[in-house]
This record gives structure tokens, sequence and C-alpha cells, in this order.
């Protein structure tokens, strides 16, 4: 191995293993340009797992020699993959949007289990996206990039939702890997003999969302029919097709075989216009739909009145209406409101996880994991709502055409934990220095850092977790004025940037992003010192003008004990009352 080739597997080794994490539930919603305010086109993304650290990855632009080459570890796991060619440049990527604010996101719907896990080379989901983000500058370019990695290389992932955004457009991609049926001969796996030919790779869709709609996916597949192709036009097209992807008429792309591999395996048999991809490669399930299609459902609750016909759905009824791919929203969103939408618990809906006796006297819209339980041979579920306290990170990307300078148009709105209570921090996608407290390596799931957001952040939300209907609203006012403030900063530099030289340029960016993370942890360590005090030991401290109330001898006033709810005492009575009932002496 050369002296290059070694160094670069060496470092991609290193900084895979920082990324790993296994693939878990997350939440990713769509926002086109004709759907915000400002045209901005947007995608959010929640990555959650019980073992995900949250930090912000970075890989600075760079050149390499022709020949070079990487080593790919998969992403969930850290295990060693296989080389891949480099190619000769790399593009700068911020977190999961790179220098030409295209931006990436994911959620996994696993899908048929007989697609996973080729026995086979094959490429992962993880390694696509950032692979795809260092080598593509626009969302259709993206999907050419990802869909001809696996063709070459294979799949070796679960089933995955993709979004892809740049400042223009929108799509969501959905993949599956095919893997053929084999036997083993001599410990080594030999495909069989009808496959004959059959090449191992993925089947896929890719569907641009309508401009002025909204879309989302949290761990099913949302791509059921879909157009196909015609001859003398470029609406639609299949892959051997793929060199039209980037004429502007182009709506949707999909696998050549997309539908001769479902038919080969028998899970289709219809005809080609009836053929749907979510409930061919993934049927529904009541977990999919309750678990996963429900966070969907919330959100196009939240932005659109019409949404009430889709609850019997949301709730497990697959034989009711089904939630449709977009929606057009009753008005167009802003930046601040599309951060909102990722804090959800399904208030307003008959899910609201605040309402029922699970909540506790404090009404703490989380249940600790499993989330399947069992009571006298019936089961029963948790609700799995976009907010949720295994969160590692999570982000809003925002892509603004309207700002000619590429590098300071792309925001990754970044947060760390839970959404409910994170702060998105602005991070333009040409940095090239990472802020401290989000910095790869500060820290990990099993190293508490003092300098890291990451353990702040959950020092504050797991005690909020402890008396939450009260301390929530104290934490959602320091999260409001810093995200206030940091939308004004960004819309101020705006204009202050313009014109300023690349170099000057960069050191502004670097500085403000550094700065506004900086002013996040000072603000967060204030609020993490104030609940301390005022929440002592189930206590609630009196203020006034903001400030705890004393004694003429500057004591402490004496705190609120605000009673249980009545419901509360009534059951602590049922449960327990012979024992702690008052006895009359």
């Amino acid at each position: 191995m050369s002296l290059r080739k070694s160094f670069l597997s060496i470092v991609c080794c290193a900084l895979s293993l920082l990324m790993v994490r296994p693939a878990e539930a997350c939440t990713n919603f769509l926002f086109t340009p004709g759907s915000t305010k400002d045209g901005s086109a947007m995608i959010t993304y929640a990555a959650d797992s019980h073992t995900l650290y949250g930090e912000l990855y970075y890989r600075r632009a760079a050149d390499y020699p022709a020949g070079t080459m990487f080593m790919l570890y998969e992403w969930d796991t850290g295990k060693k993959l296989f080389e891949i060619p480099q190619v000769e440049h790399t593009y700068n990527v911020v977190g999961n949007m790179n220098e030409y604010q295209l931006a990436i996101g994911e959620t996994t719907y696993g899908g048929r289990e007989e697609c996973w896990n080729t026995p086979v080379k094959g490429i992962d989901y993880g390694s696509l996206i950032y692979i795809t983000l260092q080598r593509a500058k626009t969302a259709r370019e993206a999907i050419r990039v990802m869909t001809s990695l696996v063709e070459q290389y294979g799949y070796c992932s679960e089933g995955e939702s993709f979004s892809i955004c740049d400042p223009d457009e929108v799509w969501i991609l959905e993949m599956i890997g095919k893997r053929a049926e084999y036997d083993t001969v001599k410990g080594k796996p030999v495909m069989k003999k009808q496959y004959k030919g059959f090449k191992d790779g993925a089947v896929w869709v890719a569907r641009r969302i309508p401009d002025g709609y909204v879309s989302g996916h949290a761990n099913q597949a949302r791509i059921t029919t879909f157009p196909l192709e015609t001859k003398g036009s470029y609406k639609s097209i299949s892959s051997r097709n793929i060199k039209n992807i980037m004429m502007r008429e182009c709506e949707c792309v999909y696998a050549a075989d997309v539908i001769s591999f479902a038919r080969q395996r028998g899970w289709f048999n219809g005809k080609d216009e009836e053929f749907s991809f979510a409930d061919t490669y993934c049927p529904l399930t009541f977990s999919g739909i309750r678990g996963c299609d429900a966070r969907v459902y919330a959100m196009f609750n939240r932005i659109n009145n019409g949404m009430q016909k889709y609850e019997k759905y949301a709730m497990g009824d697959p034989k009711a209406a089904r939630l449709p791919l977009w929606i057009k929203p009753d008005h167009k969103v802003d930046l601040h409101e599309v951060m909102n939408l990722m804090r959800d618990h399904y208030e307003g809906t008959a899910m609201d996880m605040t309402k029922d006796v699970g909540a506790g006297p404090f009404t703490c819209p989380y249940r600790w994991r499993p989330m399947g339980w069992e009571v006298d041979g019936k089961k029963y579920v948790h609700e799995r709502a976009t907010s949720t306290q295994q969160t590692g990170f999570s982000f809003v990307a925002q892509c603004r055409s309207y700002i000619h300078n590429r590098r300071m148009a792309g925001i990754l709105w970044f947060g760390v934990d839970d959404t409910y209570s994170t702060c998105y921090c602005p991070m333009y996608c040409g940095l090239t220095e990472i802020p401290e407290c989000f910095r790869e390596g500060n820290g990990s799931m099993v190293e508490y850092s003092e300098t890291a957001a990451f353990w702040l952040f959950n020092r504050v939300t797991n005690f909020c977790y402890s008396r939450y209907g009260d301390m929530i609203v104290d934490l959602q006012k320091v999260q409001n004025r810093l995200e206030e403030k940091f939308i004004r900063e960004v819309a101020h530099r705006d204009r202050k940037y313009d014109g300023l030289s690349d170099d000057q340029l960069q050191k502004e960016l670097n500085g403000f992003s550094r700065e506004m993370a900086q002013e996040m942890m000072r603000e967060w360590t204030k609020l993490d010192r104030y609940l301390l005090v005022k929440y002592i030991d189930g206590n609630i401290k009196k203020e006034t003008n903001g400030h705890f109330k004393t004694t003429e001898t500057g004591m402490s006033a004496f705190p609120d004990q605000p009673e249980y709810p009545k419901w509360f005492y009534r059951q602590i009575v049922e449960d327990h009352g012979p024992v702690i009932e008052e006895k009359k002496l």
C-alpha cells in the first residue's frame, strides 16, 4: 500500500469511528421554496438513537492525486467495508450540508428483510450520504451519484428514505437492497441459478416535491405509485436514461428494474402503472403507521386544517384514508416555525402525550423505553413522537437561492439532544472551523465533557423531565429569545458580509458561528443553574422582576409548593388509601 493510500485510510478510519451509530428511528420534514415565506428550501432531520453522540461532522474540501483510494467504514457500526477510488476534488461539508447548499437527511424504514444485508460487498446508507455531499452540487446530481454508487458497489443497508435539498428544489429518494437468493457452497455465498445474470445493488424511486408543497418521512416508506417513463417525455425517466435527470422537466426517476425485481421475487403481479413502491417493499404494519407515519401526520396537521380526516389512519388503521406523500400548507412557513414543527408530542391530536396518566402529575410527554409492553395478555404501545429523549443531534438545513455568495447562503441550524428543548444555532455551510462545543471528539456517550453542548443540553433537559409542565416554560423563554436573536443576526450579516473578500468572509463566517455557539453555551449554563436554584427539592421559588424573593434579612422567601392535580391524588387513594388515610384519634 502506498504511503498516500495508507494515510488516507487511517484518516478515514479515525473519522468514521467518531460517527458510529446504530440505525434507529429518525424524522425528516421537507419544505420547497414555494412553501416558505422567504423562498428558502429547507429539510429537517432528527438523528435519534440511544447510543448516538451529538456532534457536528466536518469534512474539509480537498484535492487528491489520480489513483488515490480510500476505505469505507459502515456508518452504523464502524465495520470496515472496502476501498473505492477517490475523486480528484471533494467539497467542504459541514454536518449534512456542503458548500453548494446541497443537504441530505434520512430515515430508515427497514422494509422487506429479504432485501437486507447482501452477502457480497455493498455500500451503506451513511457512506452514501457523506460521499455524495463531497461529490455533488445539486439535488439531481446527488441522486445520480447515490444511485450510481449502489449500482457499482452494491448496497448493504436496510430500506432508506433520503431527503435531498438544494436552493431550488427538494426531492425524496427511497431505496432498498435487491438481494438475490444465495446458496452456501464451500463456505461462500453463491447466487442461485434462477438469478443468473442478476446484479446485486438496490431498487429505488426518487420524486421531486412540487413547489409550494411540503412532505415528510419518519421510518415508513412513503412513495406509493409513481409516473412511469413514456416515449418523448422527460417527466419521468428510468435509470437507463438517468443522464436526462438534469432536464428541468424531470420530476421522477426510478431504477429500471424496480418493478421487474418485485415480479421476480413474487411480491407483485399487477399492471406496471398499479405498482406501489411502499406497499411492495415496505408493507404497512401497525408500528409503521402509528409509530412512523403518525409523526408526519402531526406535522401536516399543524400547517393544514384539512388533515383531521387522516387521524384515524395515523392511529393505526390501514383501511382509513392514507396520508398523502405531500400537502400544500394553509400558509407559507417561516424558519422559526419550521424549527418549532420539529417540536411535537402530538399536542392537539388524540395521541397527545401530555394527556394520559403516563405523563404523570407534571404533564411530561416522554415515555422511557421499551415502547411496546403487555398487560393481562394485551399488547400496548407508547407513542413515538417527533420530539424524543434519545435524539443525538438535529438540524434545519436552510438553502437560500437569494443569497449570491454560496458560502454564506446555506445555513445548517444545528442542535443537540431532544428537539423540544434544543436551541438551533446557525452554522454556515462555508465554515472551515467547527465551534468547540459541537466539535467531533469533544466528549462521547461514555465520556462527559464540560465544554460539549451535548452534555450541557442533556443536563438541563433531563432535569426538566422531573417537573416538565413548569420547567419547560422557563426553558422556552431562553430558547425563543436565542433563536429569534440568531435569526435576526443572520439577516443583519446577509447585508454586512456582502462584498467582502474571500479571506475576510471566511474569517467572519467562522467567527460568527463560533460566537453564536459560545453565547448559546453561556445562556444554557445560566439556565442550568437557574432551574436548579428555582426548582430544588420539589419547591418553586418565588420571583419578582426576574429575581428570587428574599426576606428582609436576606433569606430565601418561603417557596411555593403546588399541590398535585386532583386526579393524581385520587389515584394514590385508589392504590394505597387504607395505608395512608388519616385516622381520627
